[in-house]
């Protein structure tokens, strides 16, 4: 039954295909694979003591991420800190490489050239018209060319005296090596910016330290920045000095444009601390240039190394050759030494005015002009007001009477030197000899020890290194002599100087008005004894007979009576001077009585 059972089953079955059947085993072979896989697992897997299978599984899988969450922190630690080393290696890298980059380029501006562009129109004027040579010229050759250390200078000396060119020219002859200049100025924040510029000097300006969170130390002020620039110079210097054998050279042109005032006082001692130290050192050595001598004052409290060289004017035989040179190169017209000379009469050795002059055709209408200009100048700044001033304007009455007082003093010492006719027939031979009065003496004849300074700021009066006051230039002088000679100036200025002091005893004086009695009423004062009144009486008004000639005159016609006053002035002079001469040659006295007749003053001229 059994075989005919699976006999009748087998043929039941559907017939497969070749390819059908082969897929079929190939099934059947991966199950029976699976099955022994996981029976063996089964049998070698170890059971654990004190817990069911689940449990086991959580814990399992807890570990897991537990290792798998510090593996992610060690991993994100370990970028993080080679992020960190990596910029901090950059940034380090970066500061370090910018600190000899800054150095570098402070030694490269020290080199040969003229990194600063300050010798270019040097060489287009002293190349071609040669050069005049000044008594100093030779050692500021040497203290440029670092043949001189140990010290620091400033040269004083009067505008347009040539202190710059001679700075330059010495330059000029080293080439610029280890020597810079800078010209100074009143704001601190740009003589901060041109002593960067002279000394190839950013201020950490193009610091790219911040990219790496790095402060950068530009967040200072004027001062503080030039404190460092300093100390980078210093830092040059000493590796500079190793390799030449010479100190550097350091000059602050036109100094006195410093202001007078907290910052430019703290700027000048910062500038001389820094001064002091490097050139006793022997590293840097540092030139002040200046015109005005409130700078050598303030130089003269703290400088111990510190020398004055005072620049003057040409004298005549430099100034006749510096005029034929600039004369020949103004014009092409070569110039005789007799004009020459007659222009250094006129306007002196300053080089400023000879320039000037030579190149105009007409020379002498030039010298006059200048002179004029000069008049001008000292006439707008301190011109007199008379005694018609205001109140208000006092201290501009104050500062022109004091300029007065020490012109005319200045005129009167050389008035009196003139007199002397040997020193007079020599003065086309010999240099001009400007009067001249101590500084202490100075302050005495203005009554004011205060307006000196201003003067020389001016540049009306100045004040050498001797402490010595005289007038600004040679046309100066000159403006002194033809203003102190014009008609009534004394008298205008002693009507000036009367004015201020009427001003200021207003401002001392009080007057207590009791209005009740210039009213017309009274007071009556009563005590235990007596009784009595008190009682203005004012006097009769009179016609004023001696009104003032000026009173019914504008203010613009003031001068013009004042002129004609003079005039009549001179005419009475003349008229006595006629009859002291009638009386010497013995004319009779009907005749000086018939010479007071206008109709007959021919006759009268006849007879004499």
């Amino acid at each position: 039954m059994l075989p005919r059972a699976l006999s009748r089953h087998v043929a039941r079955q559907p017939r497969v295909s070749s390819s059908t059947a082969a897929r079929l085993r190939i099934s059947n072979h991966g199950r029976i694979r699976s099955f022994h896989s996981s029976r063996v697992s089964s049998m070698l897997q170890i059971p654990e003591i004190g817990g069911d299978g689940e449990e086991n599984k959580q814990s399992r899988s807890g570990w897991e991420r537990t290792k798998e969450i510090l593996t992610k922190m060690a991993e994100s630690a370990g970028i993080t800190f080679a992020s960190i080393a990596i910029l901090g290696i950059a940034g380090m890298t970066y500061h370090y490489y910018y600190k000899r980059h800054v150095v570098k380029k402070m030694d490269e501006a020290f080199e040969d050239g003229d990194p600063a562009f300050e010798l270019t129109m040097h060489r287009r004027t002293s190349e071609m018209e040669g050069w005049v040579e000044r008594s100093h010229q030779k050692l500021l050759d040497d203290i440029i060319a670092g043949r001189i250390s140990g010290r620091y200078y400033l040269l004083i000396g009067e505008k347009g005296t040539g202190k710059t060119s001679m700075i330059l020219e010495a330059m000029r002859k080293c080439s610029g090596s280890c020597c810079t200049i800078l010209d100074a100025h009143a704001d601190p924040e740009i003589f901060r910016i041109r002593l960067g510029k002279a000394l190839d000097f950013e201020f950490h300006e193009d610091y790219i330290g911040s990219l790496f969170s790095i402060r950068g130390p530009r967040d200072t002020t004027a001062l503080l920045d030039i404190e460092r620039a300093f100390n980078k110079l210093e830092e040059v210097a000493v590796g500079k000095v190793r390799k030449t054998g010479r100190p550097l050279v350091m000059v602050i042109n036109n100094a006195h444009l410093i202001r007078d005032d907290a910052d430019g006082n703290n700027l000048v001692e910062l500038l001389q601390q820094k001064a002091e130290a490097l050139s006793g050192a022997g590293l840097v050595t540092m030139i002040f240039n200046s015109d005005d001598y409130w700078l050598y004052e303030r130089l003269k409290k703290l400088g111990t190394r510190l020398e004055v060289v005072t620049i003057k004017d040409l004298d005549r035989a430099q100034s006749v050759q510096a005029f034929q040179l600039a004369r020949l190169r103004a014009r092409g017209i070569s110039c005789d030494v007799e004009t020459a000379n007659r222009v250094y009469d006129l306007v002196g050795g300053r080089p400023q005015h000879l320039a000037h002059v030579a190149g105009h055709r007409n020379i002498l209408k030039a010298c006059q002009e200048l002179i004029d200009r000069e008049k001008t100048w000292f006439l707008n700044q301190c011109g007199l007001l008379g005694e018609d001033m205001d109140d208000d304007v006092m201290e501009s009455g104050k500062f022109s009477t004091s300029a007065m007082f020490l012109m005319r003093e200045l005129v009167e010492m050389d008035r009196r030197r003139l007199k002397d006719v040997s020193i007079y027939n020599t003065l086309h031979l010999s240099d001009h000899k400007l009067p001249e009065l101590p500084l202490w003496r100075a302050r005495q004849v203005m009554t004011r020890p205060d307006y000196i300074q201003v003067y020389d700021n001016l540049n009306i009066f100045t004040i050498d290194s001797l402490s010595r006051v005289r007038a600004d230039s040679v046309p100066m002088m000159q403006a002194f002599h033809e203003i102190a000679d014009m008609p009534g100036f004394d008298d205008f200025l002693e009507e000036t100087a009367d004015r201020v002091s009427a001003i200021e005893s207003l401002g001392r004086t009080r007057e207590l008005v009791a209005k009740d009695l210039v009213e017309g009423g009274k007071y009556t004062v009563k005590d235990a004894f007596r009784t009595f009144a008190i009682k203005l009486v004012q006097p009769e008004e009179e016609e004023d007979k001696a009104e003032s000639s000026l009173d019914h005159l504008g203010k613009s016609d003031w001068w013009n009576q004042r002129v004609k006053k003079f005039t009549e002035q001179i005419e009475e002079e003349e008229v006595a001077l006629k009859e002291k001469e009638a009386k010497a040659v013995g004319i009779p006295k009907h005749v000086e009585d018939v010479a007071k007749i206008p109709g007959d003053v021919e006759e009268v001229a006849d007879y004499k």
